[in-house]
């Protein structure tokens, strides 16, 4: 008897891991986090995605275009990944980011920065062609503003924005590479110590350089939320096969500063989420008045 109550159990326990896996793969969740500032003069509401990775949530991703519609906000923010960087039946698959963030460039300002899955074939031209700079010049046309190493200011003025690219020694997997002091100056110059200074960039692992650097928000993905989260130790292996990464989603402060960690949206390799929806993560930025 004691046997059959066991086999139940574990029987019970594996449908109901399959249900919160299959549920989590194939639905989202808003996340929203509010920051007040001295250096803007209007709230602002920034939506962050990333880490697409080319899926799909209804038809031609008409449920995330209606999520972000209905948030309404003044600016989106893309940290990358929006497809997987690998020929899959002989081509990149592309068009589903293509297509969430052509049409969003048509309604918001949208400002885009490479993850490491843009970055390979933008490297690897021998295997990749000119695929990158066609997939560039696409967004470009559609009004996506797109940051590699470059900044730009918001029309009011007082938010900057910084999209880092960096190489992809910066991804690798096991042990992480060290960031000399001052390097993320050698690739985007200084920060703005007057305006907003908001940095994109992919990696989360070097947050710290981030804030040293001058970032009053740095925006992140890469991690997936840890693919599999567990209640107490959140997220159990990053994308560098890191077991329960410091950094897996949500926000980080140092000082203050703070970072905004996309869990993503999609999958690759591993295509798998548990107890992790993917995400559309909403910054509302509220101007606070400097009474000094």
């Amino acid at each position: 008897m004691l046997l059959y109550i066991i086999i139940a159990a574990v029987a019970a326990l594996v449908i109901l891991c399959i249900a919160v896996i299959y549920h989590d793969t194939h639905n989202f969740v808003v996340r929203t986090y509010d920051i007040d500032t001295d250096k803007i003069d209007r709230d602002l509401k920034i939506v962050l995605l990333s880490d697409l990775h080319g899926y799909v949530y209804g038809d031609s991703n008409d449920r995330l275009l209606k999520a972000i519609d209905d948030i309404a906000p003044d600016a989106v923010m893309c940290a990358g990944d929006m497809f997987i960087g690998m020929k899959i039946h002989g081509r990149i698959q592309y068009e589903a980011g293509l297509h969430v963030l052509t049409e969003l460039a048509g309604k918001y300002k949208v400002y885009m920065a490479n993850g490491n899955h843009e970055k390979k074939v933008k490297t690897f031209t021998k295997k990749y062609g000119n695929f990158y700079d066609r997939y560039k010049d696409t967004l470009k046309r559609a009004g996506v503003i797109i940051l590699e190493n470059d900044s730009v200011n918001m029309e009011d003025n007082k938010v900057r924005i910084t999209g880092l690219d960096l190489p992809l020694e910066y991804f690798r997997k096991i042990k992480k590479k060290q960031m000399d002091t001052g390097y993320i100056s050698k690739l985007v110059g200084s920060a703005s110590k007057d305006k907003y200074q908001v940095l994109i960039a992919h990696n989360p692992q070097y947050f710290p350089e981030y804030a040293n650097w001058g970032a009053d928000l740095s925006l992140a993905g890469h991690v997936h939320g840890g693919i599999i989260r567990l209640p107490l130790l959140g997220g159990v292996v990053s994308p560098s096969i890191a077991l329960f990464p410091k950094y897996d989603g949500g926000e980080f402060k140092i000082g203050s500063k703070r970072m905004i960690l996309s869990r993503g949206l999609g999958t690759h390799t591993i295509h798998v989420r548990m107890f992790n929806p993917g995400e559309i993560d909403v910054i509302r930025l509220h101007e606070v008045k400097d009474v000094t």
